[in-house]
């Protein structure tokens, strides 16, 4: 493995003398804001001054005007206050939404930084394919970071053999590669003796000063503690004032969420508003909103609205949004604040409670003004992503006998009690129909080489038949209560190369085309925002209980929340550790 990795945005000698020559007024600046006050997130005050960019970096902060030239384009603040762009340090950019969708959502609300994980695009290809998708997005408007994933969410063997050691190095070598993270499924992590894999990807991370990005949902006490130790940096997944202040004494950056599945932000902020936590080491996240909780509530720009609202300290709040992620990623001399030698990453707010920027500056060029791009939505190399998903292995996929499950008291039965959380469900009678508010479940190899059954209750009691590759292991996940209905709708998904399809009365009523890795829409950001209510529509129609349908698919066959799961491995006991049942060979 390789050490000393480039880390991102450094300057030549050059570089640094024109933005020396600016400030002295020596030479003309590109751009220039004049009248504002500055947002000093190290300072923590509100100042007065102009702004002078340079080449896509903030060569000038101060009172004075030398640098005006001729060709100096000008913004008049008016008074307003310039607020350093706005940084999400934990995201997943493929959910529905692509990375260029996504920014065409986000940037006209001032987030101009996001650090994805690569997940689905090492499932699609490896290394190979998540270095080509942080070479494309690298050209978009809002600049993307990337935690390298350290191990597969949905257990196999050869997704494990795909998440090997190399991969993880050839990702961490690409200069927008900040980290590794994250790694759910820290209960394995601890039982194994030398660590596994999550073991490994921390120590190479290490190696190479880069961030290990947490996830420790539901540890406490000692297990926090021995997580901690083992080399996390960070965890997002606290839901309650008391365990983010837990995580926050132990050393860990506290990132504070307010996500579709996980609204949990009013209580978090008790941590603030009544224990008076410091907030240095805290940050904020969406943590990967359905594209629909976008649309209505905003990104990282919603979050800080909410603070407000509560009684935090607007230049409070926006330090949480900015310099401390910067600090956080180890960025800092680069992102997160207004001041010589920073990225040019900057909006222009009339006050500092709405956070609807009037201005949204990134790299030095005004990107949206008053909540609409200046330019054409950003777009970028689709192939990169993993366009279209492969289906092989014949006609097996018309089949209904495939999707039904078996009714023993062997069979295992997966039931729903919140969005994400499920529990073992009673054993069905053997000798009746599938019992009422049960629906069959399968998830199949796309190769159509193995098939994983179980029942499913508590989800959408009416639905006839639902598949989708919108799922944590890249795999088809299909449930119905009529295996014809099933059959009709993965027959759909595979002819759209990825996405979703309900069926019912024999034909497809519904359908979402993801072409991209299959879980991604092609367009742009409206497309993605229909998918993702015509999905909650269609589920709700059929008695869908909860709040958000896409992060039920994906967590349903993922391997680290509590309950039973169905994974490409068989029907996992999260919790304990085993397997509830197996895979079985599909025969042709």
């Amino acid at each position: 493995m390789s050490q000393g990795v480039p880390r991102p945005y450094a300057l030549s000698e050059d570089e640094r003398l024109t933005l020396r020559r600016v400030a002295l007024g020596e030479e003309e600046a590109d751009l220039f804001l004049r009248g504002g006050t500055v947002v000093n997130v190290y300072s923590g005050e509100l100042v007065e001054a102009n702004v002078a960019v340079r080449g896509g970096r903030i060569a000038y902060v101060g009172p004075e005007e030398r640098c005006v030239g001729s060709e100096t384009e000008m913004i008049e603040a008016g008074g307003g206050y310039v607020c350093p762009g706005l940084i999400e340090p934990h995201s997943h950019a493929y959910l529905g939404y692509n990375p260029a969708s996504l920014a065409e959502a986000v940037l006209p609300g001032g987030t101009t930084t996001i650090v994805s994980d690569d997940l689905v695009f090492s499932l699609v290809g490896g290394a190979g394919t998540s270095r080509a998708v942080m070479d494309a997005c690298s050209q978009l408007p809002v600049r993307f970071l990337w935690y390298a994933r350290p191990e597969p969410a949905s257990p196999l063997a050869e997704n494990g053999e795909r998440f090997g050691r190399e991969r993880l190095g050839r990702v961490l070598d690409h200069p927008l590669a900040v980290g590794v993270g994250e790694a759910p499924a820290w209960v394995r992590f601890l039982s194994e003796e030398s660590g596994g894999a999550y073991g490994a990807a921390i120590a190479e991370a290490e190696s190479r000063g880069a961030v290990v990005d947490g996830h420790t949902t539901g540890a406490r006490g000692p297990r926090l503690t021995a997580l901690a130790a083992s080399g996390l940096r960070s965890c997002h997944e606290a839901t309650t004032a008391e365990e983010a202040l837990e995580r926050l004494r132990l050393g860990l950056w506290t990132p504070l969420r307010h996500s579709s599945v996980r609204p949990d932000l009013p209580e978090l902020l008790r941590l603030l508003t009544e224990k008076e936590a410091d907030t240095r080491r805290v940050l904020l996240t969406t943590d990967g909103p359905s594209p629909d909780a976008v649309a209505e509530r905003g990104y990282v720009d919603g979050l800080l609205r909410l603070l407000v609202e509560a009684g935090v300290p607007p230049v409070k709040a926006i330090q949480m949004a900015t310099i401390n992620a910067a600090t956080y990623l180890k960025l800092d001399d680069h992102l997160g604040g207004v001041a010589p030698g920073r990225l040019a990453d900057m909006l222009l707010l009339d006050d500092l409670d709405s956070f609807r920027p009037s201005r949204v500056i990134s790299g030095g060029v005004i990107r949206a003004r008053d909540g609409e791009l200046t330019g054409a939505p950003p777009v970028l190399d689709q192939d990169a992503l993993g366009r279209g998903v492969e289906f092989s292995g014949g006609d097996w996929i018309s089949a209904p006998a495939l999707y039904k499950a078996h009714r023993s008291p062997e069979t295992p039965v997966i039931e729903f009690v919140s969005d994400v959380i499920t529990r073992a469900g009673a054993p069905p009678n053997a000798s009746e129909a599938l019992p009422e508010g049960h629906l069959h479940a399968a998830h199949v190899d796309r190769h159509g080489t193995r098939v994983v059954h179980a029942l499913v209750s508590g989800f959408a009691p009416g639905l006839t038949g639902l598949a989708t590759t919108a799922t944590s292991s890249g795999d088809l996940l299909v449930l119905g209560r009529e295996p014809e209905a099933m059959a009709l709708a993965a027959r759909r998904v595979c002819e759209m190369g990825g996405g979703v399809a309900v069926a019912d009365s024999g034909v497809v009523s519904w359908e979402a085309a993801l072409p991209l890795a299959g879980i991604m829409s092609a367009g742009g950001f409206p497309e993605a925002v229909r998918f993702a209510r015509g999905l909650k529509s269609c589920l709700r129609d059929a008695g869908f209980p909860f709040e958000d349908p896409l992060y039920s698919l994906l967590f349903l066959t993922a391997d680290f929340l509590p309950g039973p799961r169905l994974t490409s491995s068989g029907v996992l006991d999260v919790a304990g550790g085993k397997l509830l049942s197996g895979t079985e060979a599909m025969e042709h």
